[in-house]
């Protein structure tokens, strides 16, 4: 609620319908005066800005220790007090994937070591420890450009061959097929096309194609788990087809809240897995290992919770719509695999 000052005037100012009260009850606006000063639009900034947090971190821990009652509100029409799923699945997808892809590039620096030292360590290296470390390598004391030349070196192979055939050009391939020396079908010419391109763009280089493929895959992993999502809510509407209380509407809502609990889950192993630097790393793999139990857990209590069936079917609706998860998230991962080979 704002703080500014009341309209005299009764007629709303954004459906022009007369006010009984302080909002209008056809659109919800407040009836106030529009002039605003500076400070009014700082404070309602930082109003909604708490509101938020406010309401995320309720919302968050009904979500984390109550399996399927945010999903059982949002079904009994009981709204306001709680974060729109919607809102909190953007909010969390997408502060989860900064955190991943961040992360990501970080091992990718960090998994290549040279004479001991990662990528990492090496950029971060003043000029006299740079120096010294080049010193060891062959030919010795080279600059960084020198040294970039040199990891290129290393990392430049033969290329990358997803077909038994090692053509140089399409030309030498063109030429092979013209006399009838080779004889593909359709699909296989599509392939060892793909492949000759891919070693030309990258000049041979195994290492930079691999590299340009994982980053594609995996920065595909929003769409993938996107596309996956209106897919989980259809096969919960199949296994429970005779509830018919539940509409698709009612699945997709269970769905886009146990998409966010993984990835609040996911966060916290995530941080969990940091932890390793501080403390005995036993400890940490047995609170990652408790972590995929109560995910196990709680995807089974959400169920039984929401649609309220037996323990026994529950149990056997939780296998199947397990199964039938597994088989979509690989069957994307095919398709965002064949398509990230082509941006390639």
């Amino acid at each position: 609620m704002s703080h500014l000052k009341e309209r005299k005037e009764k007629n709303c100012l954004n459906c022009n319908a007369e006010v009984q009260g302080k909002f209008c009850h056809i659109c919800g606006q407040e009836n106030i005066e529009p002039v605003e000063s500076v400070w009014h639009l700082v404070t309602h900034f930082f109003q909604d800005i708490t509101h938020f947090d406010g309401k995320f971190f309720s919302t968050g821990r009904f979500l984390l220790w109550k399996p399927g009652f945010l999903s059982k509100e949002y079904m009994m029409g009981r709204r306001a007090s709680y974060l729109n799923p919607i809102r909190m699945y953007v909010f969390t997808s997408a502060f989860f994937f900064l955190i991943f892809f961040n992360l990501f590039d970080e091992n990718d620096r960090v998994g290549t070591s040279i004479n001991g030292k990662t990528l990492l360590e090496i950029e971060k290296m003043d000029s006299v420890s740079f120096s010294a470390f080049t010193k060891k390598l062959k030919p010795e004391g080279m600059n960084r450009e020198g040294f970039k030349k040199y990891l290129d070196s290393m990392n430049s192979t033969r290329g990358i061959h997803f077909t038994t055939s090692k053509y140089k050009s399409k030309a030498e391939y063109d030429s092979l097929l013209k006399t009838g020396y080779k004889k593909h079908n359709w699909l296989e010419r599509k392939m060892i096309y793909k492949e000759i391109e891919m070693n030309e763009k990258y000049n041979n280089d195994q290492a930079k194609i691999l590299k340009t493929f994982s980053n594609i895959l995996i920065h595909s992993f929003p769409q993938m788990l996107f596309i996956s999502l209106p897919i989980f809510a259809l096969i919960l509407k199949l296994l429970y087809n005779r509830r018919k209380q539940f509409y698709y509407g009612h699945h997709a809502i269970f769905a886009i809240h146990l998409y966010v609990f993984f990835f609040l889950i996911l966060l916290i192993t995530i941080g969990l897995a940091k932890l390793d630097k501080f403390t005995s790393a036993s400890i940490v793999d047995y609170l990652q290992i408790a972590s995929i139990v109560y995910i196990l857990f709680y995807e089974y209590k959400a169920l039984r919770v929401f649609y309220e069936q037996r323990r026994g079917k529950t149990i056997l609706k939780f296998i199947l719509l397990n199964l039938a998860h597994v088989f979509v998230i690989v069957f994307l991962i095919v398709l965002f695999t064949f398509f990230s080979l082509l941006k390639v």
